[in-house]
């Protein structure tokens, strides 16, 4: 998806950047570096570092978090416009869950550096991001 305007396209049918105005859209569209990744390969690892986050482009894939007891469990399952690795993009911490292509799946990859820089730029892109990050999470933790 090298084409920026097509990137921008994709970007605003992604639920996390809906409510962002095409200039930004556009800024973060030059940032994101697409990735493919076979069926079966690991797409990040529970426990190890990870500064990406990710946008499922075609293909699909699942999240499976290993317990302490070592049992596996799909906790997520991801298809075109699902995204994953948000909280990569705040902080360094290890990863939650593994993710594992489950057919032949492209990605764009944004790395946290790149986000905070264009954060940095626009306090408004920011805000809006930020505000859709902390209702994800309301809505996670109302799961549990």
């Amino acid at each position: 998806m090298a084409d920026v305007k097509k990137t921008v396209d994709f970007l605003n049918r992604v639920p996390l950047f809906r409510g962002l105005k095409k200039r930004q859209l556009e800024r973060l569209a030059k940032r994101f570096i697409p990735r493919e990744y076979a069926a079966g390969k690991a797409i990040v690892t529970q426990g190890k570092g990870g500064e990406g986050f990710f946008i499922v482009v075609s293909g699909k894939a699942e999240a499976i978090r290993e317990r302490a007891d070592g049992t596996k469990a799909v906790v997520n399952t991801f298809g075109p416009t699902d995204f994953f690795g948000e909280l990569a993009l705040l902080d360094d911490g290890p990863r939650t869950a593994s993710v594992v292509a489950t057919e032949a799946t492209q990605c764009l990859v944004l790395t946290r550096w790149d986000f905070l820089a264009a954060l940095k730029e626009d306090v408004d892109m920011a805000i809006t991001i930020l505000q859709e990050l902390a209702r994800r999470f309301r809505m996670a933790l109302d799961v549990l």
